[in-house]
C-alpha cells in the first residue's frame, strides 16, 4: 500500500480552546489531564513516524464559535510552514439564518474540504454536545448545510444511534453534500440492545449513497486501543457501507490518552487484514482521498 491517509486528527493551542483551560469541563473521552497542553504538529508528526502515514486532514477542535476563521487560518499557516495537514475540516453555526456569510470567509483558505458541526445528543449530559436532540431535523440547519453543494465541500456529520434516522433524513434532503459520519456512528452502548441499536441506525444511514463513515474514535467510550473492538466495528462498517464508503482517522491526540500512534495504526490493520487488498486500500486511502480531495 503507497498510501495511508489519517483522515482525522486535531492539532492545537492550548490557550485557544475553552476546554483546555480553566475548570476541568467533563468530555465525552473522559479525563484528559496529559492532553491539557499544546499539541503542536511537530509533535503529531513525531507520533505518527514510522507509521506509513502519508497524509491527513485536520478536523476542527472547538474554538470559541466567533473565532472559527482564526482557527483555519491558523492551519492553514501551519500546512504552508510544515506540508502538513493535507485538508482542512473547519468549523461553521449552521444554526443561522444563513451560513453563507461564514463559509465565503473560509473559502478564502485553500485547504478548506469541508465543515464540521458536531450534532450529538444525549441523555447521558457526560456525553452530550448539541442543544438538543433533533437538529438534523431542523429546516434551517438542513437549508444551511445544503449550501456546501456550492463550494464542493462535505459535512462531517457526529450523531448517535437515536438520531441516525434524523440525520439520514438530512443526508437525504441535502443529496448533493457528501457526509462523513463521525467515528463509524459513536457506538456507546455496548449492551445487547445498544448494539443493536447502532446496527439498524448504521443500516439506515447506509442507504444514503452520499454518507461515508469514518472509522476513528473507537476508543472514545472504552478508553483503550482494543483490537478486537475496532474489528467488529470495521467489519460490521465495511459490510454495510462498503469499503469504498469507509475511512480511516486517527483522532490523535485524543487516543494518545489510552495507546501510541503505531499501536492504534497496527490495530486497524490487524483488523482489515481479511479484506482484499482493494478494500483495504480503499479504507486507509482511496476514500479519503476522494471525499475530502486530496492531490
Amino acid at each position: 500500500m503507497s498510501e495511508f491517509v489519517d483522515a482525522h486528527h486535531h492539532i492545537w493551542r492550548q490557550a485557544d480552546l475553552p476546554w483546555l483551560v480553566g475548570p476541568m469541563q467533563p468530555r465525552i473521552f473522559g479525563p484528559y489531564e496529559p492532553i491539557r497542553r499544546d499539541y503542536p504538529i511537530e509533535e503529531y508528526l513525531a507520533d505518527l513516524a514510522g507509521s506509513g502515514v502519508t497524509r491527513s486532514i485536520y478536523v476542527q477542535t472547538n474554538w470559541a464559535k466567533d473565532r472559527f476563521e482564526e482557527e483555519t487560518s491558523w492551519v492553514q499557516q501551519t500546512a504552508n510552514e510544515h506540508g502538513w495537514p493535507h485538508a482542512i475540516v473547519s468549523f461553521a453555526d449552521f444554526s443561522v439564518d444563513d451560513v453563507r456569510p461564514q463559509l465565503d470567509r473560509l473559502a478564502r483558505y485553500p485547504l478548506v474540504r469541508g465543515v464540521r458541526m458536531q450534532l450529538h445528543w444525549h441523555e447521558n449530559p457526560l456525553y452530550r454536545f448539541a442543544a438538543r436532540p433533533d437538529l438534523c431535523a431542523d429546516p434551517k440547519l438542513q437549508r444551511n448545510i445544503a449550501r456546501l453543494a456550492d463550494y464542493g465541500w462535505s459535512f462531517d456529520l457526529q450523531v448517535f444511534a437515536p438520531q441516525m434516522a434524523d440525520a439520514a433524513g438530512l443526508a437525504e434532503a441535502c443529496a448533493d453534500v457528501t457526509f462523513t459520519l463521525q467515528h463509524a456512528g459513536m457506538l456507546e452502548d455496548l449492551s445487547p440492545q445498544g448494539r443493536a441499536a447502532w446496527r439498524a441506525g448504521m443500516a439506515r444511514l447506509a442507504k444514503c449513497p452520499n454518507i461515508v463513515s469514518k472509522l476513528s474514535g473507537l476508543g472514545t467510550f472504552i478508553h483503550r486501543n482494543d483490537g478486537a473492538h475496532v474489528a467488529q466495528i470495521l467489519h460490521e462498517t465495511v459490510a454495510l457501507f462498503g469499503a469504498e464508503r469507509c475511512l480511516f482517522g486517527s483522532n490523535f491526540p485524543i487516543e494518545k490518552l489510552w495507546t501510541t500512534y503505531s499501536d492504534l495504526v497496527n490495530a486497524y490493520r490487524a483488523a482489515a487484514a481479511s479484506l482484499r487488498p482493494e478494500q483495504r486500500d480503499a479504507v486507509f486511502a482511496g476514500t479519503a482521498a476522494s471525499v475530502y480531495r486530496l492531490k
